[in-house]
Parts: C-alpha cells; sequence; structure tokens
C-alpha cells in the first residue's frame, strides 16, 4: 500500500514538472482576430491625430526656444551637416546593435534595462512638458518658490558648471505627477501610459532639436529615406526590433477598442522617428516663416498637411499590401517637395536656401577676404562713376 502510495505521488510530482518545463501550445500560436473595419478606422486615425499633434506643439515651442536663446545670447545646440550625414549611419548601427542582442540575450532581460531607462527619461521628458501647463493652471494661493541647484568645478577663469539647474515648487508638482505615471506604466506597461511618455519625448524631441538650415534638413531626410527603406523592405531587423523592443518609443492605439475596451490588445503602432525627423524640419520652417514677419505661415502649414497626407498614404498602403511599411518613403518626398514647391512658386528659393537659425560665425581669414573685396568693389565703383561723369 505504502508503495503504491509512494508510486503515485512520483509520478504526480514527474507530471507537475513536465508541464512547468514543457511550453503551453507553443507550437501552434494564438492568431489575433482580424479587426473590424470601424475599429482599425478608430486606431489608425488616432495614430494619425497623435502624430500631428507633437509636431505642431513641439513646432511652436521650437519658436519659442529660439527667440528666448537669441534674447540670451545662448549659443544653440544644432544639427550641423556633417552630424546630418552621420546620423543614418549611427541609426543603422545602434538599430542593428539592438537585433543582435535581441537574438543572443533573453529578450526579457534587455526590456528590464530599457524600461528603466526610458523611465528615468520619460519621467523628465514629461514634467518639462507639463511644466508651462503647471504654471497657469496653478491657483494664486499655491506659492511659487525658486529653488536653484548649482555645483561647479573649479575657480576663478576655470570655473566650469557641472549641474546648474532651476525650477519651483510647481516643477516638483509636475515631477509628482509624472513619475505616478511613471509607476502606473512599470507596472502595467498599458498603452495609455506608454503614449503619454511617447508623446512627451516627440514634443521634446521637436522643441529641442533644431536644423540650422534647408540644407541640412534635406541631407538629414535624404539619408534616413534610404535607411528606411533599407531596413523594413530589406531585412527583418526594424520590424523584429519594433515587435520586441518594449519601451515608449512608438505611439500605439488598440484596434479592438470598440470590442474590449481599455483592455484591447491588438496594437497599430507608430514609431516616434516618423514624427520627430518630419516634425523637426516642420519646425524649421515655422521658424523660417516667423523670422520673414508675415501674417502666413505658408511653409509650415502647406508642409504640415503634405506631412498628413503622407502619413494616411502610408496607412493606406500597409492596409492593401498587409506589409510593415517604411513610413519615410511616403513622409520624405511630402515634406522636402512642398517647401521647395512652394519657394519656387514664390520665387524664393534663395532666400529659403539662405535662412539660417544661428549663422555660424565666420573665420577671421573669411572676414578679411570679404573686407578686401568690399573696399575693392567700392573703388572700382567710384572710378566708374567718375569715368562717366
Amino acid at each position: 500500500m505504502a508503495e503504491e502510495v509512494i508510486g503515485t505521488v512520483k509520478e504526480t510530482i514527474k507530471g507537475i514538472f513536465e508541464n512547468v518545463s514543457a511550453p503551453k501550445n507553443e507550437s501552434a500560436p494564438v492568431e489575433k482576430k482580424p479587426s473590424t473595419p470601424e475599429g482599425m478606422a478608430v486606431a489608425y486615425g488616432s495614430l494619425v491625430v497623435m502624430a500631428m499633434l507633437p509636431i505642431i506643439f513641439g513646432s511652436i515651442r521650437s519658436v519659442k526656444l529660439h527667440k528666448l536663446k537669441k534674447s540670451t545670447g545662448e549659443k544653440a545646440d544644432t544639427m550641423t551637416k556633417k552630424d546630418a550625414m552621420y546620423f543614418p549611419l549611427i541609426a543603422s548601427a545602434a538599430l542593428f546593435g539592438l537585433y543582435l542582442f535581441f537574438k543572443v540575450f533573453q529578450k526579457v532581460h534587455i526590456n528590464y534595462l530599457l524600461t528603466g531607462y526610458f523611465f528615468v527619461l520619460g519621467v523628465i521628458a514629461l514634467a518639462h512638458l507639463l511644466s508651462p501647463v503647471m504654471n497657469s493652471l496653478m491657483p494664486a494661493a499655491v506659492p511659487k518658490v525658486p529653488f536653484h541647484i548649482l555645483f561647479t568645478k573649479g575657480e576663478g577663469k576655470h570655473k566650469e558648471d557641472i549641474i546648474n539647474y532651476r525650477f519651483s515648487t510647481h516643477d516638483i508638482v509636475c515631477l509628482v505627477i509624472s513619475s505616478v505615471i511613471g509607476v502606473w506604466y512599470l507596472l502595467k506597461k498599458h498603452w495609455i501610459a506608454n503614449n503619454l511618455f511617447g508623446l512627451a519625448f516627440a514634443i521634446n524631441g521637436v522643441e529641442m532639436l533644431h536644423l540650422n538650415n534647408f540644407v541640412t534638413g534635406v541631407i538629414l531626410l535624404s539619408g534616413l529615406f534610404f535607411y528606411d527603406i533599407f531596413w523594413v523592405f530589406g531585412t527583418n531587423v526594424m520590424v523584429t526590433v519594433a515587435k520586441s523592443f518594449e519601451a515608449p518609443i512608438k505611439l500605439v492605439f488598440p484596434q479592438d477598442l470598440i470590442e474590449h475596451g481599455l483592455n484591447a490588445s491588438n496594437f497599430a503602432m507608430l514609431g516616434l522617428g516618423d514624427i520627430v525627423i518630419p516634425g523637426i524640419f516642420i519646425a524649421l520652417l515655422l521658424r523660417f516663416d516667423d523670422s520673414k514677419k508675415r501674417k502666413t505661415r505658408i511653409y509650415f502649414y502647406s508642409t504640415l498637411t503634405a506631412y498628413f497626407l503622407g502619413l494616411l498614404a502610408t496607412i493606406f498602403v500597409m492596409h492593401v499590401f498587409k506589409h510593415a511599411q517604411p513610413a519615410l518613403l511616403y513622409l520624405v518626398p511630402a515634406c522636402m517637395g512642398t517647401p521647395l514647391l512652394v519657394a519656387l512658386i514664390r520665387g524664393e528659393l534663395k532666400v529659403l536656401f539662405a535662412y539660417e537659425d544661428h549663422p555660424e560665425e565666420k573665420p577671421e581669414k573669411e572676414k578679411k577676404k570679404e573686407k578686401e573685396e568690399g573696399t575693392t568693389s567700392s573703388s572700382s565703383k567710384k572710378k566708374e562713376s567718375k569715368k562717366a561723369k
């Protein structure tokens, strides 16, 4: 009797271990139910709206930041032509590196590390975004106490600021709210929390990443045009990383929201790069419009409309061919061609290409040459005028 009981216990324990170690029907993956036309329309429409908003608000904030830096005389961090040329290569190396990491190491461990990293960045980005809103909404009864953290290195001429950060009690409130959203994202990985961080990243990116001139923007967009096509159509690297990467670097919206509510799980997605890269180019055009003191922002509005149409074209082709599409394949020609066409019609091609956010200081040799050329041209004009007399 005892032997029978022991044998039964052994078989039970063995069965438990087999069930734990063996994958449960992993050979037959669960197929997602096809989305309804209504659900797809809501999902893709929401993604288009969420893509447009960061570009609009980020561009407006970039104009304010540009004016602030000009008034204070602070040197702005702008992307040079060399940076624009190397950017697609650096992005390719980073993308392929992530792909190898996901192939070699376990996806869970990598995503733990990335989640912690983007948690910190997301909280800071969201707090920065909420700061002006909180300042306007906070009642006057709540005092706005300023703080200043200053940490320097060296003395006298060799003194260097390592940390120089000013904030107020309102900013602390923003940080607390952002941290609560961050904890929600860490615990649940909910798509709404993901989108809040993603929108914060996108708006801050469009606001702070400045292209100095139109030519730099053309170089950047042209390079990323081929980058996106190669990594999406030429390989499965981009799609693999996008699906494996659990971080708020993409905006998502459920296609089955109508059926399952906020717990829906069949997502449509749009990468932040497809928003920020065209966005910083469109923000440059708004700053160009603003510099001309015009009533209409024709370059900004026309290119923003072209971006909207390019996004719709991306979604349409993706829906027809049932395959992931490189969005920049459609967005780059739309965003680059539109301002060129507008400038050609208005006869402002030279003005557009000559515009610079922050004109670079020319070397002393070039300044001397210009002075010499100016003096020689003025003297020649005087001689011609004397001859005419």
